[in-house]
């Protein structure tokens, strides 16, 4: 006898299954949904947000506390949903989370928690740095300082640097304006948004990292593998800076960065840099190839630095990333024994007003640079009698 269509027939055992472990799987996703929730939640609550410290592009940094205790500040750092990346999140925002909760160092900014707001933006709860960042010091006339601050102030970034190299994190952005000074004058690397893990030797890695002052030039020829020495250029370039007030090589374009990195240090070329020729982005020099600089011009060039700092700047900023030193070996050199010895951290010039700077350079995104900053820096000044 025909079953008549209109008559339901009875589901199957497989189908009731399916249905079963269809409906177990969308109460398992929404109980996990709504604890995710309550605990975003929770910790959304535990701070309130007060003045804005300053709003770019990318994000808008507030002075915040902890609800329960007025004096326990922190920076909130709120990062704009933006619809072309997927989630609504850039790649800087979820670099700098990852990183951020990986690395724990008296020398590296600390986050305190993350959390998104009901507007669906990320808010990163940092250590609040009122004392603003290195850059303000050097450009600031009014401000005088020696070796054994500069002493200071690179021995805190190099064993910042040092622990995320240790810890297989490239930083690739080091520069004045992302080393912010804590209230006792610790200095902390910030930005993280530019970072990433070498672990794999092999993986192909954007040679467009790392603000174009403080770039080195196998990134400026479009190397794909590169180690931790990139960052250790950048951080000869900040102490470059530091001695002498105004950034060293200052291009206003990838060419013209290289063709200062050349008058300064000499032309890449096969003799001094084996392999060079074969990156991806090298420029044969030409007619003028410039010698290849010794001692002689960085102790000419750096008088205040003094022979053994010399030495120090000169390995930090060897053309051929194989032959210059890395964080580990910088920490071992002779510069740090010898006198002047570092200033205390409690005793290292500071400047007022650092809190709002902290929030321009937090709200920026990762590799942006100040167009003015050249032409606003402090003139040079020959401060040998204050070593």
């Amino acid at each position: 006898m025909a079953v008549s269509p209109f008559i339901s027939q009875p589901a199957s055992e497989g189908s009731m299954l399916d249905s079963t472990v269809s409906k177990a799987k969308e109460s398992v996703a929404k109980n996990a949904s709504e604890l995710t929730e309550q605990i975003n939640a929770s910790v959304r609550q535990k701070y309130v947000k007060d003045k804005k410290l300053g709003e770019g592009t990318y994000a808008v940094v507030y002075l915040g506390h902890m609800k329960a205790d007025f004096s326990s500040l922190v920076a909130i750092k709120k990062i704009k949903v933006n619809a072309e990346y997927r989630d609504g999140l850039s790649m800087d925002a979820i670099r700098e989370v990852k990183y951020l909760q990986e690395l724990s160092h008296p020398n590296v900014i600390a986050l305190h928690d993350v959390f998104s707001s009901k507007d669906r933006n990320l808010n990163l709860v940092l250590e609040f740095l009122p004392l603003g960042d290195l850059e303000m010091l050097i450009k600031d006339e009014n401000i005088q300082y020696g070796v054994a601050d500069i002493k200071a102030w690179m021995g805190m970034l190099v064993r910042g640097t040092w622990f995320c190299h240790e810890n297989f994190v490239l930083h690739r952005d080091i520069k004045p304006n992302n080393l912010l000074i804590a209230a006792d004058g610790e200095v902390k690397l910030a930005d993280f948004g530019l970072a990433r893990s070498f672990a794999d030797p092999y993986l192909n890695m954007t040679h467009q990292v790392i603000t174009r002052w403080y770039r080195p030039p196998e990134l400026l020829f479009g190397a794909r593998h590169y180690s931790t020495v990139v960052d250790v250029w950048s951080m000869g370039m900040v102490f470059a800076e530091l001695l002498l007030r105004v950034p060293f090589v200052a291009g206003s374009s990838d060419m013209d960065q290289i063709a200062k990195i050349s008058e300064a240090f000499g032309t890449p070329t096969e003799e001094n840099w084996p392999g060079v020729t074969k990156l991806p982005n090298y420029v044969p020099p030409g007619d003028r190839v410039n010698p290849l600089q010794g001692r002689d011009f960085f102790l000419r060039q750096f008088p205040t630095a003094g022979p053994v700092g010399a030495d120090l700047l000169m390995s930090m900023t060897t053309l051929d990333p194989r032959k210059r030193s890395t964080a580990r070996e910088i920490l071992g050199h002779n510069w740090w024994k010898s006198d002047p010895k570092p200033t205390s951290k409690e005793a290292l010039p500071r400047k007022s007003g650092g809190s709002k700077k902290m929030g321009n350079d937090l709200s920026r995104r990762a590799g942006e640079e100040d167009d003015n900053r050249f032409k606003n820096a402090a003139r040079q000044l020959d401060f040998g009698a204050m070593v």
